[in-house]
C-alpha cells in the first residue's frame, strides 16, 4: 500500500517507521532537518524495553506532488496546522486516495454522515471558512483514535513510550472494503487497530480527558497526577467533564465508562505533562480551538450550558495569545 505521512513527528514516525518495516511505501512529508535526517538515514525507533527499530527505505518528501497520489494520507499534525497544508496537500490524491484524521479533538467533519437534525453542519471553531471542507473532500475520510504516546527524541527518530492501538472509524459507522483493508495493513505492521462503529464515541472519550486536564495543566504547570489528586483541581475538572457529557449526550453519544472511571484513569498515568502544558514552556501554538472551543460551539448548537469550560478556554486562550505577540514561552524552573 503507498502511504504518505503528512507529519513525521512522534506519531507519524511512529506510525511510518512501522507501516515501512511490514512492507508498505511509505513516503514522509518533512522539512529542515527531519527532512533531511531521513533522507539520509531512514526512520527509526526507540520502543519501550529499550530496542531499536530501523525504517532504512523511507521516502521524504518537502514537495507533496513529488510523493505523488496514495492509497492512504495519514494527517498526524495538529489539528490547528492542517489548514496551512491546504492546497498542497492535494498533490498526494488520487480519484480513490482515503485521508485519515489522527488528530486530537473534535475532527472538522464531525457532521459529515452523522444523520439526524445537524448532518452537515459546519464547525465554524475549526473551519470558518469552509476550507478544510473544500479541499479534503468529506468522502476521502476516514477517522481515528490516537492512543500510543510517543516521542521526537532527534531528527528522524521517535522514542516510543506507551502503546500501540490505532483506531479507525467510518464517519457512518459501517466496515467499509477500505476501513477494513487498512486495519489489515495496520495491523501487519504491529498496531492494534480495531473498526469502530462508533468512532465518535471514542473519539469523546479521549477529548473528555483532553479538554479538562490539557487547559488545567496549561494554566497550573500542574502534572496530571498533581490535578487529580489536589481537590479543588479535582473538583474542577470533574465540573468541566459533567458539562462536556452532557453536551456529547445531546449529540446522542453514550459514554461506556464513568467519570470517575475516566479521572482515575488520568491520575494513573501518574506525574505526566500534557502536551498543550509542553506547548506553553516551549512557546508553540496551543490546540485549544479542536480540544476546548469546538466543545463550545458544539454546547451552543445543542443548547447545553458550559459554563466552567467557557471560563477556563477564555483564560487559557489569553495565555496562548500573550505568549504568540511576546514570542515568548513560560516554564517553571526549580529556584
Amino acid at each position: 500500500m503507498k502511504i504518505a505521512v503528512v507529519g513525521a513527528g512522534a506519531i507519524g514516525g511512529y506510525l511510518g517507521a512501522r507501516l515501512a518495516r511490514a512492507g508498505n511505501e511509505v513516503s514522509f512529508i518533512a522539512r529542515n532537518r527531519n527532512l533531511q535526517a531521513i533522507h539520509e538515514n531512514g526512520f527509526k525507533l526507540i520502543l519501550e524495553d529499550g530496542s531499536e527499530e530501523h525504517a532504512p527505505h523511507v521516502r521524504a518528501f518537502q514537495d507533496y506532488a513529488a510523493a505523488g497520489p496514495q492509497d492512504v494520507v495519514l494527517l498526524t499534525v495538529k489539528a490547528h496546522q492542517v489548514r496551512d497544508l491546504l492546497p498542497g496537500l492535494r498533490g498526494l490524491f488520487g480519484p480513490q486516495t482515503v485521508v485519515v484524521t489522527m488528530i486530537n479533538g473534535v475532527p472538522w467533519w464531525y457532521f459529515h454522515k452523522l444523520g439526524g437534525p445537524f448532518e452537515g453542519h459546519r464547525l465554524e471553531s475549526l473551519d470558518p471558512d469552509g476550507a478544510l471542507a473544500a479541499h479534503i473532500e468529506p468522502e476521502r475520510l476516514i477517522g481515528s483514535v490516537v492512543y500510543p504516546a510517543s516521542e521526537l527524541v532527534a531528527p528522524g527518530v521517535v522514542r516510543v513510550i506507551e502503546g500501540n492501538r490505532f483506531s479507525l472509524g467510518e464517519p457512518d459507522g459501517s466496515r467499509s472494503e477500505r476501513v477494513e483493508a487498512l486495519s489489515k495493513v495496520m495491523m501487519a505492521a504491529g498496531f492494534k487497530s480495531p473498526v469502530s462503529r462508533d468512532i465518535r464515541g471514542e473519539i469523546w472519550v479521549k477529548l473528555w480527558g483532553n479538554l479538562t486536564f490539557n487547559p488545567l495543566s496549561a494554566l497550573s504547570h500542574a502534572t496530571l497526577q498533581d490535578i487529580c489528586r489536589y481537590p479543588p483541581t479535582r473538583a474542577l475538572a470533574t465540573r468541566m467533564m459533567a458539562e462536556a457529557k452532557a453536551v456529547a449526550e445531546a449529540l446522542g453519544v453514550a459514554f461506556k465508562i464513568s467519570l470517575e472511571q475516566r479521572l482515575a484513569g488520568a491520575e494513573a498515568v501518574g506525574a505526566h505533562k500534557t502536551s498543550m502544558l509542553q506547548d506553553v514552556e516551549h512557546g508553540r501554538a496551543l490546540e485549544l480551538q479542536a480540544l476546548v472551543g469546538a466543545v463550545l460551539e458544539l454546547g451552543h448548537i445543542t443548547g447545553v450550558p458550559t459554563p466552567t469550560i467557557e471560563a477556563i478556554f477564555a483564560i487559557t486562550s489569553l495565555l496562548s495569545q500573550t505568549l504568540q505577540t511576546q514570542g515568548g514561552r513560560l516554564q517553571i524552573q526549580p529556584s
